[in-house]
């Protein structure tokens, strides 16, 4: 009896441990603060803008309201495009307590600043009616951690404009659930029955030359602080695919 009440206490043990290693992440991700200092720049609507690095086109303008964000060292050559971070300024007397959510779509380099907000996403970090006196600051002390986004979409793999059927595919990640990072896509070659590596082309855009006829299958590199993982969506992009057209995964938050 001793022996069997011992085994089963060793096996809860090691069940709770289990879990505790693969849910630790998601019960410690964004509870740390980090500091620098934000900026922002101007556009006529006060959105996002559609040129910008992360290749999102008018879904960078408008996502999240246009509260976007350009980023210098949370670029990541590409893979901080779609993250979303709280990030709230430092001066008591014209901030709010909450700060604002903003998405990553840009990448901008300012006086020693890790965010360059869009001017909508400026003004939320201040109180009512001290906007103006934020705005004359320019460059503000913040203080940041990442969250997870959370959209009303499905994930969904988008061909880019840039792409030219049958000859060139080109394809950005859009409605990114969670805190994770995609940083490679592959795609499948039926005939060879292997993986082919799609080149990231720029931002969060990966591309191939002469892609494989018929519905195509791609999976996508998932990094969740440090634990990567694979995973494939089957049949996602049909064969007839056309630019400017997006592909839901069914993957949501």
């Amino acid at each position: 009896m001793g022996f069997k009440n011992n085994l089963k206490s060793c096996f809860l043990f090691m069940s709770l441990m289990v879990v505790i290693y693969l849910y630790l992440p998601t019960f410690c991700y964004g509870q740390e603060n980090y500091y620098t200092r934000a900026t922002y720049y101007g556009s006529p609507d006060c959105l996002g803008t559609p040129s910008g690095a992360c290749g999102f086109g008018e879904y960078g303008r408008s996502i999240n309201d246009g509260v976007v964000s350009g980023v210098s060292r949370l670029f990541k050559n590409g893979s901080g495009c779609g993250a979303c971070y709280q990030v709230r300024c430092k001066i008591p007397a014209y901030c709010n307590d909450d700060g604002v959510k903003v998405v990553v779509t840009d990448y901008g380099e300012g006086d020693r600043t890790d965010f360059i907000l869009s001017t909508a996403a400026y003004a939320r970090l201040a109180r009512p009616d001290m906007s103006e006196k934020l705005f004359a600051y320019g460059v503000v002390d913040v203080e940041f951690r990442r969250i997870q986004c959370r959209y009303n979409y499905n994930l969904f793999f988008k061909v880019h404009e840039h792409s030219k059927y049958p000859l060139y595919l080109a394809v950005i990640p859009i409605y990114q659930p969670g805190v994770f990072e995609i940083t490679a896509v592959e795609i499948w070659l039926e005939d060879c029955k292997q993986w082919r590596p799609m080149r990231r082309a720029f931002g969060a855009v990966f591309d191939t030359p002469n892609p494989p006829l018929g519905a195509i299958t791609l999976r996508y590199q998932a990094n969740f602080y440090g634990e990567v993982s694979w995973v494939q969506l089957n049949s996602l992009i049909p064969a007839d695919w056309k630019a400017g057209y997006a592909y839901d995964t069914g993957i949501s938050t």
